[in-house]
């Protein structure tokens, strides 16, 4: 009975470990997005960094990337910038991409 105690308690805390993982992966890809956007709208960088943690922050309004998405595409539209919703996604998974193997070469 301890063995399957022991098994279970290993994976609720592998799975715990994989939500932390996904989560910082996200941000890290959020934030990534944001310093590209804040590039297209040629914002300075102090406005950069503030934009990269909105960017993070609006990941919070709902459950997926559409959040994140659409507040790209309202800014960059908002500013000029001629990027369609279909860069944005392609850009938003070549970040993640990123984001993941940075993750990686951090651990």
């Amino acid at each position: 009975m301890t063995d399957f105690k022991d098994r279970e308690r290993a994976e609720e805390a592998k799975f715990a470990m994989d939500e932390e993982t996904a989560f910082k992966v996200a941000a890290r890809r959020n934030r990534l997005l944001g310093e590209w956007a804040a590039g297209l709208m040629g914002l300075t960088p102090e406005e950069t960094e503030a934009y990269k943690k909105a960017v993070v922050q609006a990941d919070f309004e709902e459950a997926g990337d559409e959040d994140v998405i659409r507040k790209l595409l309202g800014d960059l539209t908002a500013s000029e910038c001629d990027v369609s919703e279909a860069d944005i996604r392609a850009k938003l998974e070549e970040m993640n991409i990123e984001a993941k193997r940075q993750f990686m070469s951090d651990s």
